[in-house]
């Protein structure tokens, strides 16, 4: 475990770095041309499947714009082709549970279907999140017949940091186990290898005993935007949207799956769609 603080470290730093152009960092060599070759990958797939996710929109928090900083999502999103659907990974509000009703209102300009994560700052009771959003904070379905969704509820109404439920896990992973491929949307990384996240070791065991998941995804580490592994499984984080802190470019994530199962995915720069990382898993 002595090998943790550096991979924070790590983590801050890849998050800082992917706000620069590839081409400033002309010492980087190969790891600069496998970076490149990533991207040309993402931007030639013919996607047979593809999502969008986002995270900490903060909608509400004083002193921020974040009508302006939603606008800019939606935009961005509706650049993109042949979306599938978004997922708006937890932190949608800031504290107040009296914009819970105003954000949907925003994420229902979408024309394309969208699921929400509850974050640490989604402090609304779990009836209300079923009542307000017409799906439980814990949350699994077949999308398709090749690729499932999970969402897991990290938090409470306190704003606590939590393992996710073990035993809904284990459910949902076994009710999906037929299923080429699974993608899981959690707000709070399970494991501390970022300043935010929690040792959960047991939801980890599981995620990486089932082949057909894929990716998991998270939000919560504004400053943190790039990929994690842990037992050949990898994590995704999506930088953030809104709120007051983190990395100075507001991002999302695209994910794209193309005929063969190949999955691939990037960060893109909410303001021009330009893309900050990208890989292939």
């Amino acid at each position: 475990m002595k090998r943790r603080p550096f991979i924070k470290n790590l983590g801050s730093l890849s998050g800082a770095l992917t706000g620069l152009s590839f081409l400033s960092f002309p010492a980087l060599g190969s790891e600069k041309e496998k970076s490149l070759k990533l991207i040309k990958s993402f931007q030639e797939t013919q996607p047979v499947f593809k999502f969008i996710t986002a995270s900490d929109g903060h909608f509400g928090q004083p002193n921020t714009d974040f009508v302006t900083s939603h606008q800019n999502l939606l935009a961005a999103i509706k650049r993109e082709s042949d979306v599938d659907f978004v997922v708006f990974n937890g932190d949608l509000i800031h504290d107040d549970p009296v914009y819970m009703p105003e954000v949907k209102k925003v994420y229902d300009q979408l024309t394309l279907p969208y699921y929400v994560v509850k974050g640490n700052h989604d402090r609304v009771s779990e009836s209300k999140w079923q009542e307000i959003w017409g799906q439980p904070a814990d949350y699994f379905f077949p999308f398709n017949s090749k690729q499932g969704v999970m969402i897991l509820n990290s938090s409470n109404e306190a704003g606590d940091y939590r393992c996710v439920d073990l035993e809904f896990l284990r459910l949902g992973l076994e009710e999906s186990s037929k299923l080429e491929q699974v993608f899981i949307f959690i707000h709070i990384s399970q494991n501390d290898w970022t300043r935010h996240g929690v040792d959960c070791q047991e939801v980890l065991d599981l995620i990486a005993s089932y082949p057909n998941v894929k990716a998991t995804f998270h939000g919560h580490d504004h400053d943190v935007d790039g990929l994690m592994w842990d037992q050949k499984k990898p994590y995704f984080w999506s930088g953030h949207f809104g709120g007051n802190w983190g990395n100075p470019f507001p991002s999302y994530r695209v994910c794209q799956v193309d005929e063969s199962g190949k999955v691939t995915t990037a960060l893109k720069r909410v303001s021009d769609g330009q893309i900050l990382n990208a890989h292939s898993v």
